[in-house]
């Protein structure tokens, strides 16, 4: 066995890791045959897939690539503000790709600078990864993929994913205790609220909640599934909140650094009547996957939201929006207006 993947795991451990595998790069090219048989599946994904494609060429952009190293890291531990709940998907809630105050975050630059002394060639990208993570995870032994296509492990699937490549040849497998999700189980298509879980191990991304409501969805007010968002303003959990295989694996005994002081600021009306400057200093540094420029984003997903949960202290603030400096949130705010009889 190479005493250098032991040792990469061995560290990985020590830092906190909840996992660690590492496979040879080749183990990645049938990532290709699943990325495409995704697109048949779904023939609309396929301008979202496209924009992927980096993600089955990992070997022609990195040549000297050799394995990759997968890790998981478990963020069931952290407590969910109670205002935020439901409303703003739990892992945008604990991201630790960006955020430097974080544990997660320092060990992931720990991890990397260990690997770089052991006189290893690494590559990363912390935003969006460099290899189809699940499928990297689920070669090397680390969890299986549900129906609800989240990679699953011990601790369910509040898992974030990081891996490297590396330009030496190393295999160190994983083990996991993870069992088949039941034969009769649906639970998280029939709770999809837009169907985009269609069938078992299949999406069609751009009709997700999460989707919609973060880097996609750029035209919400004329958007007909945005009826179906229910709670959510910011991602979707349903599909692995409603899954019995989840069960029990939230714990919730610890603070994220800096969440509590900035959850108020995180309800509805409080987004609506968020400023530019703060936004841009403290929000969109954490959610990073809408630009410094789209608060409006965050304020048309808040009026849908108050569109679909109507209640009375709403009206002043939805009428209000009919004067906002932005296009689509007066779009929205007239369509409920009109809607609402408001």
């Amino acid at each position: 066995m190479d005493i250098t993947a032991q040792m990469i795991q061995k560290k990985a451990y020590e830092l906190g890791y909840e996992k660690c595998g590492i496979i040879p790069i080749d183990l990645m090219d049938e990532y290709a045959e699943k990325f495409n048989e995704r697109i048949e599946k779904i023939p609309k994904s396929k301008m979202f897939y496209q924009s992927q494609q980096r993600l089955i060429n990992t070997k022609k952009i990195y040549p000297w690539a050799r394995s990759v190293v997968v890790l998981t890291v478990p963020y069931g531990k952290y407590k969910v503000p109670e205002e935020l709940n439901g409303h703003i998907a739990k892992a945008y809630l604990f991201d630790t790709r960006v955020d430097k105050n974080t544990k997660e975050y320092q060990n992931n630059r720990a991890l990397e600078k260990y690997m770089q002394e052991l006189d290893l060639k690494v590559e990363t990208d912390q935003k969006f990864g460099v290899v189809g993570m699940r499928w990297a995870a689920l070669q090397a032994g680390i969890g299986i993929i549900r129906r609800n296509n989240f990679l699953y492990t011990e601790s369910g699937s509040w898992v974030h994913l990081e891996a490297w490549i590396t330009d030496r040849e190393m295999e160190l497998k994983e083990t996991n205790n993870v069992v088949q999700c039941p034969k009769s189980c649906n639970r998280c298509m029939t709770s999809c609220p837009t169907k985009s879980l269609s069938a078992p191990y299949t999406m069609s991304p751009t009709e997700c909640v999460s989707f919609l409501t973060t880097f996609g969805g750029r035209n919400l007010p004329q958007e007909p599934l945005s009826k179906t968002f229910g709670n959510c303003i910011y991602g979707c959990d349903i599909c692995q909140d409603v899954c019995p295989m989840n069960k029990g694996k939230w714990k919730g005994e610890i603070e994220f650094p800096g969440l509590a002081e900035l959850s108020s600021s995180l309800t509805p009306e409080n987004i609506l009547n968020m400023e530019e400057a703060f936004y841009r200093e403290r929000v969109q540094p954490k959610f990073f996957y809408l630009s410094p420029e789209d608060l409006w984003k965050w304020k048309v997903n808040v009026l849908c939201y108050m569109c679909n949960n109507y209640k009375e202290s709403y009206k002043s603030l939805i009428i209000n929006a009919c004067n906002s400096e932005n296009n689509k949130v007066r779009e929205i705010a007239y369509s409920i207006c009109r809607e609402l009889c408001l």
